[in-house]
């Protein structure tokens, strides 16, 4: 009589569990649909997509602000040597006293007032070096968009792997009831004799392993929404809510021609090669600096009587103006001669550092060919199996009804089942890692989000 009993009791918890397992699956399809909704404008939560977050992470990014300031540092470096191509005018004073012939430091007559205008017409060599400080600008700008795109990976990433964690997180719960209804029921075959203590000491063991990982995850999910807060400018306690989300369908189909993409948009190899334009303007500038020199120079100046010149001058006049060429015409210039020697090692050096690049990111580009590939071999694998797992959940219950199994026995393969989906969602996610960067290298982030 009593075990009859049991039998009822066991039965009817199986029912509770299948109809709140029931309920569970049905409303997961309506929490999916509530997390794209809008966010409540109070500030306590806010619901993001993979694409909304990826355009906060770009506005936001600490990163793409310090690269936006360093290329705008080296616009204006270029702009420097440029200059010296363009009108420039000076005005000062040279007054002092004099004691014999009057004359400063600089060569010049001492006066009042004077104003001063330079331009450089033709310098070969100082032309090569504003040529290469400009490519090194471009450089910067390439440097900007590689930052951009390490911020995009990062931030998708994040989003991903959170959204992964909080199912696992699920599921891990969903486990923990599932260890207490095995440990309940072990103890109780246990006190009745047809247990060993080992079956208890197992099953608690079990409940503990199953703690411990949801412990872990839910420190990784902390660590994620830290990351995700600071990477896209929110509040420290604001509440981040993410939608299960797969890469766009652009993201599978980029895989043809990815080393002639990769070729051709790669910042890594964009840098290379603008280092070696680069080098090659310095030395082209710096061969012709046995060209000879022009500059146009103009100078007025205001003189005074006390600085002695009507002691050594014939006439003495107040307002005077200057203006003419300044030719120089390099005879024998070691100087040039050293400056070609480096720019020539520097250009070969380039050109040894861009092949390197080429031969590292074609393997680079099919070795995360097939690792994309592998990915994906292993999660169609994971979806196997917890189909596998799924159809011996549903003969357990099916034989458990029949009161061929025990309630035990159906828990067990509930917990096997949520394992296989947590080895699903890890392979998924490591085959969008995978995903991800291949299209950085590739240089076709662009899909992701755009």
């Amino acid at each position: 009589m009593g075990s009859l009993e049991r039998v009822a009791g066991t039965t009817a918890l199986l029912v509770l569990c299948g109809v709140a397992a029931s309920a569970q699956e049905a409303s997961a399809p309506k929490a999916k649909q509530a997390a794209t909704q809008e966010s409540p404008k109070d500030g306590t939560g806010v619901t993001l997509t993979l694409k909304r977050a990826i355009e906060l992470a770009l506005q936001n990014s600490k990163e793409i602000q310090v690269a936006k300031i360093q290329a705008s540092v080296a616009d204006h470096a270029a702009q420097i040597t440029k200059s010296q191509f363009m009108p420039n005018l000076y005005a000062g004073s040279g007054a002092g006293y004099t004691y014999g012939i009057p004359e400063t430091p600089g060569g010049r007559a001492p006066s009042i007032f004077n104003v001063t205008y330079t331009e450089q017409i033709f310098n070969e060599p100082l032309r090569g070096q504003a040529k290469e400080t400009q490519e090194q600008s471009k450089a910067q700008k390439i440097m900007l968009e590689d930052a951009k795109n390490s911020v995009i990976t990062r931030t998708a990433m994040a989003y991903l792997e959170l959204g992964k964690v909080r199912h696992s997180l699920d599921l891990l719960r969903k486990e923990q009831e599932s260890a207490e209804k095995i440990l309940q029921v072990t103890q109780e075959r246990q006190g009745e004799g047809y247990e060993l203590p080992v079956e208890v000491t197992k099953a608690q063991l079990t409940r503990a392993q199953v703690i411990q990982r949801i412990l872990q995850l839910e420190a990784r999910e902390d660590d994620l929404e830290v990351f995700l807060r600071y990477q896209l400018g929110l509040a420290e306690t604001q509440a981040i809510e993410v939608t299960p989300e797969e890469l766009p369908g652009e993201a599978e189909l980029a895989g043809d021609n990815l080393v002639a993409m990769a070729m051709t948009h790669n910042a890594g190899l964009q840098l290379a090669e603008s280092d070696v334009r680069a080098k090659e303007f310095r030395l082209k500038g710096e061969r012709r600096g046995y060209l000879p020199t022009l500059e146009l120079v103009s100078v007025y100046s205001v003189l005074a009587q006390f600085n002695n010149y009507s002691q050594f001058f014939r006439t003495f006049q107040r307002n005077n103006f200057n203006a003419g060429i300044d030719v120089h015409v390099p005879i024998f210039s070691a100087q040039t001669r050293a400056a070609i020697g480096l720019a020539q090692i520097n250009l070969e050096a380039a050109k040894v550092n861009l092949t390197n690049k080429r031969t590292e990111l074609s393997a680079d580009v099919r070795q995360k060919t097939r690792r994309v590939r592998e990915r994906d071999a292993a999660k169609e694998v994971a979806r196997l199996e917890l189909q596998l797992s799924q159809q011996n959940v549903a003969v357990f219950q099916s034989q458990f009804a029949e009161g061929k199994l025990n309630l035990r026995e159906v828990e067990k393969a509930r917990l096997e089942e949520n394992e296989k989906w947590m080895a699903y969602l890890d392979a998924n996610f490591q085959k969008q890692q995978a995903q991800l960067e291949l299209l950085k290298t590739a240089g076709q982030l662009d899909k992701v989000w755009q």
